[in-house]
């Protein structure tokens, strides 16, 4: 386990564009075909095909067993709205993330629902983000997305590399990212914004 190191991901507030998206830009977003994940990040698309098996499987663990405590209070403290891969849209431009889960502590989304006039995506900035890494999203993940976060106050971002069995553990301080824990293989951990329940990494992995 490794701890306490500061990751700057932030860009000075002087060089945050309130631009707004290039119209084309969004165009393409809307068009995108539905076999892809489609996000703008500072203003440029990006497209992705949908998660592999090993990535598909491990944010589908890590859901499971975050949701059944937080989500729904069943051995745990609840209190959190628990989302898989939702479409949120930050800043001016807007920038439109899809991260593998979002939470966002229940007092600031008491409704994840919404009436019959609610968009599809969100524009409230989670609480926390999990993001699974993979040979084609890290450097994305780990710059342009955790920059944005940051931005928009997100408090706690996890990272976690299926293929390495890590799981990283972010959180916000002022304007840089600290490292607050690295956990690999089969611990038993308490990470946090869900400290409150030992995670058992073991289970994140299985098959």
């Amino acid at each position: 386990m490794r701890k306490s190191s500061l990751m700057a991901t932030r860009r000075p507030p002087e060089s945050e564009s309130t631009e707004r998206n290039d119209p084309s830009v969004e165009a393409a977003f809307q068009a995108a075909p539905p076999e892809m994940v489609a996000e703008i990040l500072d203003g440029e698309l990006h497209l992705s095909p949908h998660p592999a098996r090993p990535h598909a499987n491990v944010a589908t663990n890590l859901g499971s067993i975050i949701g059944v405590p937080f989500k729904f209070g069943r051995g745990g403290p609840g209190g959190w709205v628990i989302l898989d891969k939702p479409e949120i849209h930050l800043g001016p431009r807007p920038d439109k993330l899809v991260p593998d889960l979002a939470g966002w502590r229940r007092e600031r989304l008491p409704d994840a629902v919404g009436g019959d006039e609610a968009p599809a995506h969100y524009d409230l900035a989670p609480d926390w983000v999990c993001e699974v890494l993979s040979e084609r999203t890290r450097q994305r993940n780990k710059g342009p997305k955790m920059r944005i976060y940051a931005r928009e106050g997100v408090r706690h971002v996890w990272l976690v590399d299926p293929l390495a069995h890590t799981l990283e553990v972010f959180r916000l301080e002022g304007r840089h990212w600290l490292l607050a824990d690295s956990f690999a293989g089969d611990e038993r951990v308490r990470a946090i914004p869900f400290e409150a329940i030992e995670l058992e990494l073991a289970l994140v992995w299985s098959r």
